[in-house]
């Protein structure tokens, strides 16, 4: 993989202080740790589900954290029973830390625990300051302010005709 020097961007940008770290999270993807396997699906236009095979883990050994833009699932098995004799051990109950790097505005809405798999669901909730909004245009008067809460059915109706 090639190397790309983003300083000079760095250096022009003010606000933009996520995306070094992104740059560099991405880099590491290539030794990510493969356990446990997970599945990332979108199932509405601004829904996704994360899905990982935990089989073995109660719901009192996982935990759901975000921090800073960063979706952090955790799972640590209590030590094992004293006195077992395992002959062949394939059910892997090592703990496990898996991080997910969240865009903007993705809200985590719930997770279940069911037959093994965690399913996390997401969500993008914009919020409305950020939607697009029409402006109304006055003719023969000068510009007129359109107030932040006005509904959007009123935004760009002709104020005249009052």
């Amino acid at each position: 993989m090639r190397a790309f020097d983003f300083s000079p961007l760095f250096r022009s940008t003010i606000g933009f202080d996520r995306l070094p770290r992104l740059l560099d999270n991405a880099r590491g993807f290539d030794e990510a740790p493969a356990y446990p396997p997970y599945n990332i699906e979108k199932t509405g236009e601004d829904a996704y589900r994360l899905t990982m095979a935990v089989a073995g883990f109660a719901e009192s050994d996982l935990a759901i954290t975000i921090k800073d833009n960063a979706l952090i699932v955790t799972g640590r098995q209590p030590a094992a029973a004293e006195g077992r004799n395992y002959i062949h051990r394939g059910i892997a109950g090592r703990a496990f830390e898996r991080r997910f790097e969240l865009a903007d505005f993705i809200t985590v809405e719930g997770a279940a625990l069911e037959n093994g798999l965690l399913h996390v669901e997401l969500r993008r909730v914009i919020p409305e300051a950020m939607k697009p909004r029409r402006v109304a245009i006055a003719v023969g008067a000068g510009p007129q302010a359109v107030p932040a809460n006005a509904p959007a059915n009123a935004i760009g109706s002709d104020s005249r005709a009052a």
